[in-house]
């Protein structure tokens, strides 16, 4: 018997390449005196996506359109956000504006300067090809203004990493490639990049990544850290401590359950329940209990064994971080919780 036939997931669009396609239909619009239909971008790889407009508007000397963000499959919050383009003549260049909804840089450590609208590199210079291959068709200048809004980006921001990077008062505008692809372990660990990137540039000695909330909470009580400090780790451990090899702080602190810290201790680097699972008869062996190879789950064997347990946990899985880490002189502990965030163990 044949199982369920299984559905490709749907990619879906980043937000800059949204803001493209509505800047191209804003500038259509101030430089014929009207709107397109549809608009249609070539993005980096090749793709050429077409969008039907959400809101148009204009007035003397700008005009300005919108489009809904469609992220396929992936659970991004900014699904469903109207990206809006406002463009009008600049007193020189492509400037960019941010507009209601999108943030503002306010902490050193982004590819972008502090006090400018968090639209991302790769983005801003879709835009300026538009600008620039639109006006030579037209025959106009390409001194543009370009504001960007996503009406509600401001509350959307708070379940994102911005608060915590320093981007104030909205969202930023991102995509390297313009494709969202559905449950990208990538866009995840670039944003740890960027987390690495803002403690640095602020000064930080201590660092932590953390597997979960209560993990994340116990942690940053414990040492007294600020929110910029604490890096969303999830289940991209190996990802984390990659990226500080490569850009060290002094001290590394990773906090999580006892289950995905088993399977660092274990030499995971990956800790999804998808793509690592524990080993119960090398865990009875780490523990000196035979029962706990017949076991299920981590929680029962630590119910059986009790705190043992946790400590030969935690120490195996600094044993795995200081491999990982090597010859860099980054110092690393383990703080390992249970599920409601009461510290089980720690070492070093």
């Amino acid at each position: 018997m044949r199982g369920p036939q299984t559905r490709e997931l749907r990619r879906g669009w980043t937000t800059g390449a949204c803001a493209t396609a509505a800047t191209r239909a804003a500038l259509i619009r101030l430089w014929t005196g009207a709107f397109p239909a549809t608009v249609s971008l070539i993005l980096p790889r090749g793709e050429v996506p077409v969008w039907g407009l959400a809101h148009t508007a204009a007035g003397e000397g700008w005009a300005e359109a919108g489009i809904v963000k469609d992220a396929g499959d992936d659970p991004d919050v900014t699904h469903g956000c109207l990206v809006i383009a406002r463009v009008r003549p600049s007193g020189g260049g492509v400037v960019f504006r941010a507009g209601d909804g999108i943030g503002t840089v306010t902490r050193p450590g982004l590819p972008l300067a502090v006090g400018e609208p968090a639209i991302n590199p790769v983005p801003r210079q879709m835009m300026q090809a538009e600008v620039e291959a639109l006006a030579a068709e037209h025959g106009q200048s390409p001194d543009i203004e370009i504001t960007l809004s996503i009406p509600g980006g401001a509350d959307i921001a708070l379940k994102t990493w911005n608060p915590r990077l320093g981007i104030a008062g909205g969202l930023s505008v991102l995509g390297t490639t313009g494709v969202v692809r559905p449950f990208s372990c990538a866009a995840w660990i670039a944003s740890i990049h960027r987390g690495v990137d803002v403690a640095r540039a602020g000064g930080l000695a201590h660092v932590a990544g953390t597997t979960g909330a209560q993990s994340e909470i116990a942690v940053q009580r414990l040492y007294g850290l600020p929110d910029h400090a604490m890096l969303d780790m999830g289940d991209f451990v190996g990802g984390l401590v990659k990226y500080m090899v490569r850009h060290p702080i002094a001290r590394l602190t990773v906090g999580g359950g006892i289950a995905k810290m088993t399977k660092l201790a274990q030499g995971a680097r990956d800790l999804h329940s998808a793509r690592s699972q524990v080993d119960f008869s090398q865990l009875a062996r780490l523990c000196g209990v035979p029962e706990v190879a017949n076991h299920a789950t981590v929680l029962q064997s630590y119910t059986v064994v009790g705190s043992p347990l946790a400590r030969v946990v935690a120490d195996s899985a600094k044993q795995e971080l200081d491999a990982m880490v090597g010859q860099t002189n980054i110092a690393v502990d383990v703080v390992v919780c249970d599920r409601a965030g009461a510290i089980l163990a720690r070492a070093g």
